[in-house]
């Protein structure tokens, strides 16, 4: 990790200690709210955010700063993170999780530069465990380099997000999965789940929202690792892309068996 890398790591774990930690399972009422039907927003949110933002920008005067928050108030921020060089920023991903008193979270960053993903940290508060990924240098677990693959001793164990799909299609993704998938509920945070298919908690995972600053750092961080991202149907992921559906392995192989159930869902 170079000076930027290393300030950038400083800053996430400075904002998870004095913004994030203190109000985990401490919010009241007042202090989170829906921005949209089941997509909550905290105080934690914003606050580090806005001292992210502010950070940032002293660190690379050059480049702008997209953070989800500021996204959500003007989405056509979205359309300009493949112009110039961009912080895209997740000030609490996982905020559903937080915001009911209960793990997984976790902040992310990545650095942009014309729609290219070039470096990007991943950071858990309650661990205080950082993912780094740097394009062309690998993928780095608290600073030891970290590959990923297949697992052959045990079933492939995938993840998804029932609560995206209607009930007959969760019987069709099961019934594709008997035999040939362990097939487990999401995680509902992305900087945690990209970090499980590096680490082997997980193999194969299928993302529903496919934001940016939701998969920018760790789409980076599992293809340096030597995993896959691509859309459903096989198409590579853009930052740009937008409607549903994002599907992540820990290598080709699983990738291309997680689609044969995942891909379609609907039989």
């Amino acid at each position: 990790m170079n000076t930027l890398d290393q300030a950038v790591a400083a800053l996430l774990a400075q904002v998870a200690e004095e913004v994030i930690l203190p109000r985990f399972g401490r919010l009241n009422a007042s202090q989170s709210e829906e921005k949209t039907p089941g997509d909550w927003v905290t105080i934690a949110d914003r606050e580090s955010e806005a001292i992210l933002t502010d950070a940032l920008l002293q660190l690379d005067a050059d480049a702008r700063v997209v953070g989800e928050e500021a996204a959500s108030l003007d989405p056509s921020l979205i359309e300009a993170v493949a112009r110039g060089r961009v912080w895209l920023v997740d000030p609490l991903d996982g905020t559903n999780n937080f915001a009911d008193g209960r793990e997984p979270f976790g902040m992310m960053v990545a650095l942009v530069e014309d729609g290219v993903v070039q470096r990007g940290w991943i950071y858990a508060p309650m661990t205080k465990r950082l993912c780094f990924a740097a394009r062309g240098a690998g993928a780095f677990i608290d600073g030891t380099r970290v590959t990923c693959g297949e697992r052959p001793a045990r079933q492939p164990i995938a993840t998804y997000s029932n609560y995206w799909f209607s009930g007959a299609d969760c019987a069709a993704i099961e019934r594709k999965a008997a035999g040939t998938l362990d097939l487990r509920h999401g995680l509902r945070c992305a900087a945690a789940q990209y970090a499980a298919l590096v680490d082997g908690t997980h193999d194969i995972a299928r993302f529903e929202r496919i934001y940016p600053w939701d998969h920018a750092a760790g789409s980076l961080f599992l293809t340096e690792a030597g995993g896959q991202v691509a859309r459903p149907d096989g198409r590579l992921y853009a930052l740009t892309d937008t409607g549903k559906g994002l599907l992540a392995a820990a290598a080709s192989s699983l990738w291309e068996r997680g689609a044969h159930v995942l891909g379609t869902v609907t039989d």
